[in-house]
């Protein structure tokens, strides 16, 4: 009973914060996406090939999640967009007083779109608020079909399922049909996009969905 006891006190305090950060984001008509992931499901790729397409007609911010390194914070660096790197070291997800923090470095009042990339982790970032409109969860295709029946929690607690890698599917054992099927028998009211980072394939439709959710 105590250690449930300690784990609800954590997540009440955390979501008190991630209250407070939410209602500085709607003061500022800042739309802001939490991207989850495992390791290695292209986060980062996803995050560059949106910025490329958005970055002429809105602003964007980014908040970087990491174990241990700024690598990804360094190419997105790349793009001229405002950046900010929270190490973790070796926690596995990103807390609402991390963002708090790291939000005294981002002025929102230019700031239409804000992502914050989590840490690499199917498991723990799902039940951590972080004050975002939403959790975008980025599954490639080599991850497997079976991944939304192995860690349900995350696509319960996401919004917006991108399958990437979807150039890759001749090549891996995985039915995207399938892989669809199983995420929708874990949330039906999950939005799914397909896209391949490499050659570019639904990047388009996606950063379309984003600017229909932006507010002016």
């Amino acid at each position: 009973m105590g250690i449930i006891t300690i784990e609800r006190k954590v997540l009440e305090k955390n979501d008190e914060l991630a209250s407070q950060i939410r209602d500085k984001f709607k003061i500022n008509n800042t739309f802001v996406v939490n991207i989850v992931s495992s390791p290695g499901s292209g986060k980062t790729s996803i995050l560059e090939r949106t910025i490329e397409k958005l970055k002429d007609k809105i602003k964007i911010a980014v908040i970087e999640g990491d174990v241990q390194t700024d690598l990804d914070a360094k190419r997105v660096e790349r793009y001229s967009v405002p950046v900010v790197q929270i190490v973790t070291n070796g926690g596995c997800h990103l807390e609402a007083k991390l963002v708090k923090d790291a939000l005294e470095n981002i002025d929102l009042k230019e700031i239409r779109f804000l992502v914050i990339e989590n840490v690499g982790n199917l498991v723990c970032p799902a039940g951590y608020d972080l004050g975002e409109d939403l959790k975008v969860l980025i599954l490639s295709t080599t991850e497997g079909e079976d991944k939304p029946l192995k860690y349900p929690k995350m696509f319960i607690n996401s919004s917006i399922l991108i399958i990437n890698k979807i150039d890759l599917l001749p090549y891996v054992d995985c039915n995207i049909e399938n892989l669809k099927k199983n995420a929708l028998s874990i949330n039906p009211d999950l939005v799914v996009f397909e896209t391949s980072c490499t050659t570019g394939e639904g990047i388009e439709k996606w950063c379309e969905w984003i600017l229909g959710n932006i507010k002016y």
